[in-house]
């Protein structure tokens, strides 16, 4: 089959995964919304997950804000995957790149985007492949996404923390996507850092890294986690006026 055929005959994975309502999301994010990372991690523990949903820490944050945690997110996942290419193009003209974005490596996932999501990219085998750019890093945020996590690359990291769009990230990739990845699946389970996150998943990330908890546990994850924010903060309390406390 010709190059032009194959590339327009390709079909992206569409799979249904099951959907919750925007009031029921937004009931999961008020419950996470004063907890950290770390306070998550042991309310897992608690319930019985004990390193699960720890994503590798080689996935870090592009830039932190130390003043008014701008950096941190907290959200509900939706997924996309894109995968290393087996396609070659003997040159990269403009109406093959266009072809490319349209058929091959698009970004339909932008029509799953809401208000209080987060973004799941599962790229870690695309090599060199900046899958995320200022350009589409701001028009997602536009759609409500609270910021991105990716295995995979990203790029005009400059000018990303220059708007402040949260973004955590393995690692820097400079190459367009076409000839070298493309989507493989929207709203699918993923892979990010050795972690299955599913649409739908809660997933926090702060400096410490980030965290996904299964929907299924949200709110008893939180309830459980509550206890250690509570606790830090009473000794903070205690701090402020003159005693001490015993750390946790």
């Amino acid at each position: 089959m010709p190059a032009q055929q194959q590339l327009d005959s390709h079909v992206k994975l569409y799979i249904p995964y099951e959907r919750y309502s925007q009031q029921d999301n937004q009931r999961i994010l008020t419950l996470y919304q004063d907890l950290r990372v770390s306070d998550v991690s042991d309310g897992m523990d608690v319930i019985g997950l004990a390193n699960v949903g720890i994503v590798s820490a080689d996935i870090k944050p592009l830039w932190r804000d130390t003043e008014n945690f701008t950096h941190r997110i907290v959200g509900i996942a939706v997924t996309a995957r894109y995968l290393p290419t087996n396609k070659r193009e003997a040159k990269m003209p403009k109406e093959t790149v266009n072809r490319w974005y349209k058929n091959l490596t698009p970004e339909t996932f932008q029509d799953q985007l809401f208000p209080g999501c987060v973004l799941v990219i599962d790229g870690n085998e695309d090599g060199d492949t900046r899958t995320i750019g200022s350009n589409n890093i701001m028009g997602w945020h536009k759609k409500g996404m609270v910021g991105v996590v990716t295995s995979g690359g990203l790029a005009d990291s400059d000018e990303i923390i220059a708007e402040k769009v949260p973004a955590y990230y393995r690692r820097i990739a400079r190459g367009f996507r076409p000839g070298r990845n493309e989507l493989e699946s929207v709203n699918r389970p993923v892979n990010l850092g050795g972690v299955m996150v599913r649409p739908g998943d809660v997933v926090m990330a702060d400096g410490d890294g980030v965290i996904v908890v299964p929907r299924e546990h949200a709110t008893e994850v939180a309830e459980a986690a509550k206890q250690f924010l509570d606790m830090i903060g009473l000794q903070r309390a205690k701090k402020r006026a003159g005693s001490t406390a015993p750390r946790p």
